[in-house]
């Protein structure tokens, strides 16, 4: 599930690609940012269907070694631990997995990704995490629940081999891989012995937040002229070439906000930018936006500007 700060990210990467292209098609580049978002659900799908990717070669391989022409013992009584793990069934019999992937058409499907898995998975069984479940005498669903949720997190998700994998396969996936992993983490700590596995939703409310989306991108270019007019006048000891791409447009999307949505707080506004900044921006970025936004919130209340109303929203 998406929070807001991820959407204004997308919001800012999407508005930073519409001032460098200079070609003025809004609804070529606000397409391109709600495919953006989407994508981000198909890394999510991906990341999950590793599991029973990684059970299913798990298997071929101790079947593998059965047909040895001198098996050992252990090729012939092997650690079934991995491939009998009552997690992964669970996300094996989701139905709500299983339609929303085909519909996507998201899947580890051909021979190349195959390989790809099977390079993971001899990393993952030189880990310290497969090591201690595999030789550990715990069995049961929250065993297998804590050691799926450990996997993930402390290898799968750090693998070099699906890092590679993903750049090549979309340009903004790296970025998007935290975020996509809380979500993962969030959904399998979530699901119990009795429960489905459920698959969490993009958006905490889809319309209200593709309409948030949409309203930030659109107004923010439709209000630029005004917006770049008081950040020039904020800024008088400051050229405004001078001034990072990235922060004007921060302080242009900041501004908009402020101005075209009441029911948002001043301060959520002025915090989510500010800490955007920090991470997406030079690093004396934070400071300078912190203090530039807090005198256009001045200046937009002495020209009442601004319409906040209901308690905690000035």
């Amino acid at each position: 599930m998406l929070n807001r700060r991820y959407l204004r990210i997308k919001i800012l990467q999407s508005l930073y690609a519409y001032y460098q292209a200079g070609d003025n098609q809004f609804h070529k580049h606000e397409k391109d940012l709600f495919q953006s978002i989407d994508k981000i659900q198909q890394l999510y799908l991906l990341l999950i269907l590793t599991l029973p990717e990684l059970k299913t070669i798990a298997r071929e391989a101790l079947e593998k070694k059965k047909t040895k022409i001198l098996p050992s013992k252990e090729d012939l009584e092997p650690n079934t631990k991995w491939i009998n793990n009552l997690y992964i069934q669970k996300i094996e019999e989701s139905k709500m997995l299983r339609q929303l992937s085909e519909k996507l058409k998201i899947n580890w499907i051909g021979v190349e990704n195959k390989e790809l898995l099977i390079k993971v998975f001899k990393e993952i069984k030189d880990t310290e995490t497969y090591f201690e479940f595999m030789h550990n005498d715990n069995i049961g669903f929250e065993e297998d629940k804590s050691f799926m949720i450990a996997l993930f997190k402390n290898e799968i998700a750090n693998s070099q081999y699906l890092h590679h994998f993903f750049e090549e396969k979309n340009i903004h996936w790296m970025d998007d891989l935290d975020h996509a992993c809380s979500m993962i983490l969030k959904t399998f700590k979530a699901i119990n012995e009795k429960d489905d596995f459920v698959v969490l939703p993009l958006y905490k409310n889809e319309n209200e937040e593709k309409e948030f989306v949409s309203t930030l991108f659109k107004k923010t270019i439709e209000n630029d002229l005004k917006a770049e007019a008081l950040i020039e006048k904020l800024t008088q000891n400051w050229e405004l070439e001078r001034i990072a791409k990235l922060d004007v447009i921060l302080l242009k999307m900041g501004i908009c906000e402020l101005l075209e949505f009441p029911e948002i707080p001043t301060k959520v506004t002025l915090n989510e930018i500010i800490e955007i900044a920090k991470f997406y921006s030079t690093p004396k970025s934070s400071n300078f936006i912190n203090g530039i936004l807090d005198k256009a919130i001045e200046e937009l209340n002495i020209n009442q500007m601004l319409s906040k109303s209901g308690r905690g929203l000035t």
